[in-house]
Parts: structure tokens; sequence; C-alpha cells
């Protein structure tokens, strides 16, 4: 204000009274308002809060919301306080977390489980594929391994069913050798499919231990998740819907093979599925550590740091505990 600046402009751009700011320039140091000194006129006394505390968990309204208790409350003449008091008051004494007979809903992570070499965590679901028919599809159902990335089981069919996805479970593990001794985990979702009672009944008997994700909860199927992205993402894809059943089958099958042996897999050190699958993954990495060493040694002035890590990767999480401080692995495909 010393240089021409108006009292009046300068208050008004900070939004501030130009009392105040008088106060301030004259007065105490430090800023002296304190906000009203007497409660609000139409507060509930201590009395009125016990008694809408007493109706809220009577038997009739103990299950119930303050939206349905205050219409109730009112077709029987009576009236305790607005739906948004009752909101606050049951919300300051913790009684609005969960009002019903109910279970709430659980927030609680699936079990984490590590996997140190193939076949022994696969992760599965079923997406949907267009078919000519408006409102129907077609269904693929696809295993993956999850410490290789390796597609093991796929077929699409018309239909979701739990039989259909047993028989898919069954080959799958006749064609990889899993038998009870593998121990195997199974990662899906909660479709129905999945805990069908055909499906349940197979894991047992092939001693395969079934896992779930949460309700609701993609991201605990993450690797299932990312393969689907990737394959409806992929340029060959048709725009469309597929022409039938057997072409649906043969684009999927196309795509399988170029995954499996083409696709070099960005979070398993870019090589093939297949590859890390068969253990051949190691000699691959040790001759491109190789290949950095021997270029380094050649041109040293041009290497700041440490060369590329080309180490295999000897672990996988599924759903990794956050108690640890691990975050869930973003599977890049």
């Amino acid at each position: 204000m010393e240089r021409g600046a108006r009292q009046a402009k300068a208050c008004e751009t900070l939004g501030l009274d130009r009392r105040t700011v008088q106060r301030w320039k004259y007065g105490p140091s430090e800023d002296q308002r304190r906000g009203p000194r007497h409660s609000p006129s139409n507060k509930l006394s201590v009395r009125e809060r016990r008694h809408l505390l007493e109706v809220a968990n009577q038997p009739a309204h103990r299950d119930l919301p303050p939206s349905q208790i205050v219409p109730r409350l009112a077709d029987s003449g009576k009236y305790v306080a607005s739906e948004s008091t009752m909101y606050r008051v049951l919300r300051e004494e913790k009684q609005l977390k969960h009002r019903g007979r109910s279970r709430p809903r659980t927030s609680r992570r699936p079990e984490p489980h590590v996997a140190t070499g193939p076949c022994e965590i696969c992760s599965w679901d079923i997406t949907y594929l267009k078919s000519p028919v408006r409102g129907m599809f077609f269904y693929l159902y696809l295993i993956l391994d999850v410490w290789s990335r390796k597609i093991v089981g796929f077929e699409v069919y018309d239909r979701e069913s739990p039989d259909l996805a047993a028989e898919l479970v069954r080959r799958t593990c006749m064609a990889e050798g899993i038998d009870a001794s593998s121990m195997l985990v199974l990662h899906s979702d909660n479709g129905g499919p999945m805990k069908g009672a055909t499906m349940l009944a197979t894991l047992d008997r092939l001693g395969v231990t079934a896992s779930f994700s949460r309700p609701r909860v993609s991201d605990d199927n993450p690797f299932s998740e990312s393969l689907f992205r990737t394959l409806k993402y992929r340029p060959e894809y048709p725009e469309g819907p597929f022409a039938s059943l057997e072409h649906a089958r043969g684009w999927v099958a196309r795509f399988v093979r170029w995954y499996n042996e083409v696709h070099r897999h960005s979070s398993i050190r870019f090589v093939t599925p297949a590859q890390r699958h068969n253990g051949d993954d190691l000699a691959i990495l040790e001759q491109r550590q190789q290949v950095y060493e021997r270029a380094r040694s050649r041109h040293p002035e041009r290497w700041t740091g440490q060369s590329r890590d080309w180490s295999p990767i000897t672990t996988v999480e599924l759903n990794p505990s956050r108690v640890r401080g691990i975050t869930v692995e973003e599977d890049v495909a």
C-alpha cells in the first residue's frame, strides 16, 4: 500500500475486510478471531440426542438407514429429527458404517501365492467375444501359467458352463502333467462357472487348490485381465463380430501361438512365454548378458552406469501381501 495500491482494492482482491486489515495493522500482532462463542440455537439437547439414538436402535429400526427410519416415523405421526441430523448423529456415534442383518462387504485380500517355477500357480477367466447376433456372445475360456505367462489351456464355447470349465481344466492338467503332487493353485474370480459344483469337484479330484478374488475386484486377478486386454487390442483383432464359432476358435488359436511362441513378454525379461515355460530362457538371458559385457568392454566410455540387467526373474507373486510393503505386480503384456 506504501507504493500507491488502494487499500479497498487490495482487500477486495485478497478477500479480506478493511476493518480486519486495520485491526491487524494497529492491534495485536496475532489474529484474535475466535469464531462464534455460542452454540447454534437449533442444536439438539443432550436429552434429544439420547432419544434419537434410542429410536434409531429400536428392534424395528436398528437394521435400517435414516432414509428408511424417518419416513416410517412420519407414517406413525412421529418426528424425532431430520434425516440429515440423524445421519450426522449416527455417524458421530460410529453407528452408520454398517446397519443391517447382511454381512458387511469383506475387504480382506485373497491369500498371496508365490510361484518359483511353471505349473505352480495358474490364473483363469472367461471373456466375451462378439457374435453375429446382437446380445449374444462366444465365450473364451483361458488358463494362464502365472510364472511363465504361457497360455496352457484355452477353448471357445457358445455358452458359460461349470461343466465346460471343468473339462478344460482336466485336459490342461493332463497336457501339462499336473497331478496332486504338483500342488497347483488355480486362481479365478467369483463367477458362476468358477464356483460351480462340477468345477469344484473336479479341482478336488485333481488335487488342485482353488483361489478366488474378492467380489467385484478385478485387480485380484491381474494376469488374466492383462492378457484379455492384450488379446483385444491386437491390430488383427476383428473390428466387428466373429462370423461364427469356428471363426472365433481359429482366430484365438492363432493368437495363442503368437503369444506363446513369438511375443516377447516385458515382465519376464522379454523372452517368450514358451521359452520360459520350457526353461530355455536361462541360456537366452545368459547370452544377452555376454553380448552386453562384450559391448561394454569394447567401448567403456559409452557406459556411465551398470549394464542392463538380464538376470532371470526367479519368483512371481499373485496378490502379494501389503503388510510386507509389496504392491501388486503390474503385468504389462
